[in-house]
């Protein structure tokens, strides 16, 4: 069986002197095309799903997107990429053809949506159920070959059955953005969000809309301040936030009192800048990945006011259950997010060479793979 996919290639020069190198730092001239790919013997603990919508993610993008002065990519998330190149995507629904030998949960006909981080459930970390943080974890898109294709093979444990969504198209599309918006809830859950809180986001791209939606309405934020440089998503991100603001705007007119910080824009500098706004308890988890570091002054504030920092990744641990439970039950509108469609493969394809206008004229872009 043949398949037509979204393949990134690069350059594998990683920078001198550097003993970790990230992909930021080993991957230059990044090429983005659409290969026709046989696809393989099915693995026992596979299936094998037609593409119906996928979701482009801020990853994806940065996969394409380089560093002008030096041509290295500006994804910092873990990446491996072969001379055979990476398909990308890990986001979207899909239904099932056909399953491996040793699938018994789901049958072909099913509509599945997909995590991303393949976790080996053996690791310390994993047996501590911290499976966000498998010290194994191959990342879908990233580390494994993704879901940018007509037809794909996807690890049997990373779905979730949605067939009741399926017959209604704008539940389609909501399905296709459960990833990003779980890894908003875990974001909301690490820093204990709670009703009452007064709420800074930085980055109106998905995830950051996903969090000011979680926020407001699931778990209760007294007030929500969107920070985004580019207009097109400040515009679209007021419907969920009490006050939104360019960077400039925030650290002029912001409130000068904030309980929890959601850094998702990957611009460390916010973070230091916006310190001395914290209150006592305050909680900060970062997202945004760049690759830059991030530099603290006010240290002694952290002390003596008890600020924690934590890093947050992925939608592990039941999230994608509870962002589903909720869109079922009309809690949330994830299709609200989606601000255009392009068709197949080769529309993928134009719009990555593109990037700018993912970035600055759109939120979150599905793929119509369905009608290829």
């Amino acid at each position: 069986m043949k398949s037509r996919m979204v393949v990134v290639k690069v350059d594998d020069d990683p920078i001198k002197n550097i003993v970790r190198p990230g992909p930021h730092q080993r991957y230059r001239n990044p090429r983005v095309s659409v290969e026709t790919r046989t696809l393989p013997a099915l693995h026992p603990n596979e299936i094998r799903v037609k593409i119906m919508y996928a979701g482009v993610c801020g990853t994806d993008v940065h996969l394409v997107t380089t560093n002008p002065e030096t041509g290295y990519i500006k994804c910092s998330a873990p990446a491996q990429i072969g001379i055979e190149g990476r398909v990308i995507g890990h986001e979207g629904i899909g239904k099932v053809l056909e399953v491996g030998s040793n699938v018994y949960h789901v049958r072909p006909g099913a509509c599945v949506t997909f995590e991303s981080i393949i976790a080996c459930h053996y690791c310390d970390e994993c047996r501590r159920g911290d499976f966000n943080q498998c010290r194994h974890a191959l990342l879908l898109g990233l580390e494994k070959d993704g879901i940018f294709g007509d037809i794909v093979d996807v690890p049997s444990m990373l779905i979730h059955d949605v067939s009741y969504m399926a017959a209604n198209k704008t539940w389609c599309l909501a399905a296709a953005c459960v990833e990003p918006a779980s890894v908003a809830y875990v974001a909301c859950e690490n820093t204990r969000l709670k009703a009452g809180d007064v709420v800074a986001i930085f980055g109106a791209g998905p995830i950051g809309l996903f969090a000011a939606m979680l926020s407001k309405s699931i778990f209760g934020a007294a007030r929500v301040h969107m920070i985004e440089p580019v207009l097109f998503r400040r515009k679209l991100a007021a419907r969920w936030s009490d006050e939104i603001y360019d960077i400039d705007e925030f650290f002029k007119y912001g409130p000068s009192a904030i309980d929890v910080v959601i850094e998702a824009s990957g611009n460390m500098d916010n973070l230091n800048r916006v310190f001395w706004r914290l209150k006592a308890n305050g909680r900060v988890a970062v997202l945004g990945r760049s690759g830059e570091p991030l530099l603290l002054e006010a240290v002694d504030h952290m002390i003596t006011n008890a600020i924690s920092i934590t890093g947050s990744r992925g939608h592990l641990g039941g999230a994608f259950a509870k962002v589903l439970t909720l869109c079922r039950n009309g809690r949330l509108s994830l299709d609200d997010a989606v601000t255009a469609i392009v068709d197949g493969p080769e529309g993928i394809c134009d719009l990555l060479n593109f990037p700018e206008k993912i970035l600055e004229e759109n939120c979150k872009v599905l793929v119509n793979f369905d009608d290829q």
